[in-house]
């Protein structure tokens, strides 16, 4: 077993880890442990908003979670000899839930709070847990489905320079700027309010890293919360280092997930453990030409055969006509699915979670034909322990229960 370098605590708070933690991204958080290239080690993730969601029947913590909090990231990470320009190399070796929490929850944010892809359809809060039965997945919220889990990291990146920072910060502030009054908002900018920040101790470089600090929210230049399904046991990441010691960091780890985690809190999310190996490409960014990580895949992935894929135009539901809309394309397939999927009995709101649960597949169909880009959901059919294929006879329809609410 490799060694554990940094382990959590899941009956403690996030700011009472055996090991700090932090949820900002800045080049001044220390590093917490240092490996040399080569080396394999364990780390240990708290799921990623540090506890606020609990296992029962209630989605009051859904709605109310705190999301100034998230991600909580293990790490930073010191790689020896790691400098600016190098390319990190990062191998997920293993990775699974943690023995104490052989669970995972997914949410439907309300439109107030987050929202998600469809928050415009689903703007109210719900939940659903599921329970881990080996390397499945089934829940009592979303009755009638079982299948094989892909485990991964949501999140993990290296530390950003200064002067990179600096560029997040501006660039997402003018977006901001365009509709400050947007619910929900554009993009997070950066806030001390609930900011944990490792092994900083209160005082003047604490607040400054605080009002500097970039959320985690994104997927950026350093790779971060990027939600790539399949990078899961033997997948290697290719991450840019912009700092010394590269500062690795991991979080978020998931269960299961759909392709574009469409419901926010989308995956099956979990607290758990990876077991990685890195090394390094010295300069690798000027070799290779990386502006972004590159990703490889693992082998590793659920045996599938069969699929109904739902197809999306880029039309607007009030029939207005868009040019190449990849996003409105892929909303109208995952819009498309969950009407397909409630005439078995399933209300929207467990389509929606299961969508963002299951692993579906999301494709760019078509993108060059004017004016309609194309996209296309696939929904694997086995995961159903019924039939979901369209017949003469029609659709069976059962009840299904409803996803957990507030009450």
């Amino acid at each position: 077993m490799a060694e554990t370098l940094i382990a959590v605590d899941t009956s403690k708070p996030p700011t009472d880890q055996p090991v700090p933690v932090h949820n900002r991204w800045h080049p001044d958080i220390p590093a917490v442990v240092s490996v040399r290239p080569g080396a394999v080690f364990r780390v240990e993730c708290l799921d990623w908003t540090g506890g606020q969601i609990g296992n029962n029947d209630s989605a009051n913590d859904v709605r109310d979670v705190d999301l100034n909090q998230v991600h909580y990231m293990s790490g930073p990470i010191d790689v020896q000899g790691a400098e600016p320009g190098d390319l990190l190399v990062v191998d997920i070796l293993d990775i699974g839930p943690l023995p104490e929490w052989n669970w995972g929850f997914s949410g439907i944010f309300a439109r107030e709070n987050g929202g998600g892809f469809l928050t415009d359809y689903y703007p109210e809060a719900r939940k659903a847990i599921f329970d881990f039965e080996g390397i499945y997945a089934r829940s009592r919220h979303i009755p009638g489905v079982r299948f094989v889990g892909l485990v991964h990291p949501g999140l993990i990146g290296t530390a950003p320079s200064q002067e990179l920072l600096d560029r997040w910060n501006r660039r997402e502030r003018a977006l901001i700027d365009k509709d400050p009054g947007r619910v929900p908002p554009l993009a997070n900018p950066p806030t001390p309010e609930s900011a944990v920040l490792g092994e900083v101790r209160p005082g003047a470089a604490w607040d400054r890293i605080a009002k500097e600090g970039a959320r985690t929210v994104p997927g950026r230049e350093n790779g971060g919360n990027c939600d790539i399904k399949n990078l899961s046991r033997g997948s290697r990441i290719y991450l840019p280092v912009y700092v010394k010691g590269a500062k690795l960091s991991v979080g978020d780890l998931h269960f299961s997930q759909g392709d574009g985690e469409i419901n926010f809190c989308g995956a099956i999310e979990m607290a758990g453990w990876l077991d990685l190996h890195v090394d390094l490409i010295k300069d690798g960014i000027a070799k290779y030409k990386v502006v972004n990580p590159i990703f490889v895949p693992g082998p590793v992935e659920p045996r599938y055969s069969r699929y109904l894929a739902f197809q999306g135009i880029s039309v607007a539901e009030d029939d207005t006509q868009l040019y190449l809309d990849a996003h409105y394309a892929y909303r109208r397939a995952c819009l498309n699915a969950i009407e397909y999927f409630k005439q078995f009995g399933y209300s929207g709101d467990q389509v929606y979670l299961l969508l963002g649960t299951a692993p579906v597949e999301g494709r760019i169909s078509g993108i060059v034909d004017i004016p309609n880009a194309v996209c296309t959901l696939y929904v694997p059919t086995e995961i159903f322990e019924f039939d979901v294929t369209p017949t003469a006879g029609g659709p069976v329809v059962v009840e299904r229960g409803q996803a957990a609410m507030p009450s």
